[in-house]
């Protein structure tokens, strides 16, 4: 770690933009700097769902300021994570192209689930450890998170589409507060949370804690109006909802500390943190100072320690979906095998690609559950979809591409395999699966892999393939796939074995 001293997690919430930098010492994360940016990306959501070209502008501003800051950082030294607003954006994926340019790292957009589970691993580290289980609550402005967990575990995940920016715009569109539109606001909320109420209700838990914005600006009112003593209590949120409904409008607000983009979005997180004490039956509410910049931070360091929370992931589903684990692994060396050989050709860093790869071997089978017929399609259908903690949308959509393309036509793969180490990577892949079509322990002759751009040749003994006919005329047909996409896979022994292509199922 001596390399990666300093680590910074980037925030891209559908309020605020938030950068944190951190020095690492041993197993532990020293705050450096941090930057927040009030971008309000959700108020830039139009009625189509697209991100107009003012929330964009605000963005790409902070990210321009952000991508200074961490000028000096390697890439595996930052992590930015996209929520709420940039998973439902129509537009968003052409706005990460320019947003990731601006910032000059990466940005990934992770399911409700997953940023539940970084939200937990934040607040967990800025807590005294406990094994009582809590819930935790991270309203933030597209979307609220619930945790349940206990320790450094998160045991139960959930996130609502509902946040302190959407409640605002949708219910005080004006900024004027009513009985009537403070109500309507706290219904919609309640209706929310019923689809939970009775997995995440008081019982379930012993402590109520509160992270982010909405919780902490909320707490620190109350306790400067001398309410509470910093926590949130339903007292407390009754005295705030009359200040509120006395003030009339929001432009009347007046909260002497408290960041005017917070009062802007005051009454949305209010409405649904009062539905979340009524509906889970909530009688007081701490606050922790972690949230999910601080649990990024600390997924990196796991990460950097061999504990990666995605690799867990892929144990969890291979033996949910019962896969065979000799038949997996002997797919996943070979394929690393051929991967490695083929990157050096290309002098291309494999370690990503090498990871990616891994986990696509051990989970290409997991459609198998659902039936044989076309099961790679099963696959790529739940590596697409399932919740995944600890992978992106994107590492998802990538690993769904490998499972997808590891059999059948390669004609579905049109248009879908961009770059030299993708089409290296899949090629890795479908020679591993042919190869030990048999689902035994045999004994492979020596390969020698290499390409070059879009050429690959694959050298091995001719008596083997001599021997081994079934596994001749999958190598012939394999070569007939990849003319398809317009690239080459050279197999000099073919010359010499004669055999007609055997006929192989197509998908």
């Amino acid at each position: 770690m001596s390399q990666l001293s300093t680590l910074a997690a980037v925030d891209l919430g559908s309020n605020s933009f938030r950068l944190e930098v951190a020095r690492v010492v041993d197993d532990q994360i020293y705050p450096l700097d941090s930057l927040r940016e009030p971008v309000r990306l959700g108020a830039g959501l139009t009625a189509d769902k697209r991100l107009d070209d003012a929330s964009q502008a605000r963005a790409l501003d902070a990210l321009h300021r952000f991508g200074e800051r961490l000028r000096e950082l390697p890439p595996e030294a930052v992590r930015a994570v996209g929520t709420n607003t940039l998973r439902v954006a129509k537009n968003g994926k052409d706005f990460l192209g320019r947003a990731e340019a601006a910032l000059g790292f990466p940005i990934e957009v992770v399911a409700g689930r997953e940023e539940a589970r970084l939200i937990y691993l934040g607040v967990a580290h800025s807590l005294p450890v406990s094994g009582a289980k809590r819930l935790v609550v991270d309203i933030g402005g597209g979307s609220t998170e619930f945790i349940i967990g206990s320790g450094y575990k998160a045991r139960r995940l959930e996130s609502l589409y509902m946040g302190c920016v959407s409640w605002t715009l949708r219910f005080y569109p004006t900024g004027k507060i009513s009985k009537g539109s403070l109500r309507q606001a706290e219904l919609a909320a309640g209706v929310e949370l019923e689809t939970i109420v009775r997995d995440f209700t008081a019982g379930h838990w012993s402590e109520a804690v509160g992270s982010s914005g909405t919780a902490r600006t909320v707490g620190e009112i109350l306790q400067t109006r001398g309410w509470t003593d910093g926590s949130i209590t339903p007292d407390g949120l009754e005295r705030l909802r009359a200040h509120l409904l006395k003030a009339g409008d929001v432009a009347r607000l007046d909260f002497p500390g408290i960041k005017p983009d917070r009062i802007l979005v005051l009454p949305g997180g209010l409405a649904i943190l009062s539905a979340v004490f009524a509906e889970l039956k909530v009688a007081r509410m701490i606050l922790a100072t972690g949230a999910m910049r601080q649990g990024i931070l600390y997924d990196m360091l796991g990460r950097f320690h061999h504990q990666d929370m995605r690799d867990t992931t892929v144990v969890q589903f291979m033996k949910r979906y019962h896969v065979d684990f000799k038949q997996a692994r002997r797919v996943e060396t070979l394929a690393l095998d051929l991967l490695r050989q083929f990157s050096g050709d290309l002098r291309a860093a494999p370690e990503y690609p090498l990871h990616l790869l891994a986990w696509a071997a051990r989970l290409h089978e997991i459609g198998l559950t659902v039936a044989h017929t076309g099961y790679h399609k099963h696959s790529a259908y739940i590596l697409t979809y399932a919740d995944m903690p600890g992978f992106s949308k994107m590492e998802q959509a990538h690993l769904s591409l490998l499972v997808l393309a590891h059999r059948g036509t390669m004609e579905k793969m049109k248009g879908q395999i961009t770059n030299s180490l993708d089409l290296a990577m899949v090629m890795a892949m479908r020679l591993a699966v042919l190869f030990h079509r048999s689902r035994s322990d045999v004994r492979l002759p020596k390969l020698e892999a290499h390409c070059a751009g879009r050429a690959f040749r694959l050298d091995l003994a001719p008596q083997w393939l001599a021997g081994n006919a079934l596994t001749a005329a999958a190598l012939k047909e394999e070569v007939r796939e990849w003319k398809k996409l317009g690239v080459s896979l050279e197999v000099p022994a073919l010359d010499q074995v004669g055999v007609e292509p055997e006929a192989m199922a197509t998908g």
